[in-house]
């Protein structure tokens, strides 16, 4: 496993623990939820419902694979398997990844504009100079704007542990 790896992991474990308490909890995805639909105010229904149950399958699919003690909640270190065998979560990841970058084209374009994609990434809770440095590195077109593929496919890469170099490593603040 790849320390890139883990570092994206740990970060997704944090921005995951919305009440800040050091474990993941359904209530943790609901309030990121709550927080991703409200900064979409742009996109329709169906795409707001359908990153609503992205993040409550995220939640069902850590419960259910990494709840090793059946406490209803994960600590980092159930959280850190999910790097150690992320094959358990490849569907879980697809339909988030697909939910939350087709919330990115709220006019259905097939592509995101920059403001959207700071919005939702902010209410995700990443850093402002990471969004931007990520959103760059996605090569916008003249107008600003990416391909809906690229950001979902990033979604994805970002969860494997066998990936070092990628573009979501950006989202990670550098040390120091």
């Amino acid at each position: 496993m790849r320390e890139e790896a883990l570092d994206r992991v740990k970060l997704i474990f944090q921005l995951f623990d919305v009440n800040r308490n050091g474990y993941l909890e359904p209530d943790d995805f609901e309030l990121m939820s709550g927080r991703v639909v409200a900064a979409a105010a742009a996109s329709g229904d169906a795409a707001r419902e359908a990153i609503a149950a992205a993040f409550r399958q995220y939640w069902a699919t850590l419960e259910t694979e990494l709840d090793t003690n059946a406490d209803g909640k994960v600590s980092y270190d159930e959280f850190t398997a999910c790097v150690l065998a992320p094959e358990r979560f490849d569907g879980t990841i697809a339909q988030f990844a697909d939910a939350l970058s087709a919330l990115g084209d709220p006019d259905g374009d097939g592509l995101v504009e920059r403001p959207v994609f700071v919005a939702l990434m902010e209410a995700i809770g990443f850093g402002a100079d990471q969004i931007h440095d990520l959103y760059t590195v996605f090569g916008p077109d003249d107008n600003d704007r990416v391909p809906v593929p690229v950001w979902r496919d990033a979604i994805v890469e970002y969860y494997r542990p066998d990936k070092a170099g990628i573009a979501g490593d950006r989202l990670v603040p550098a040390e120091g």
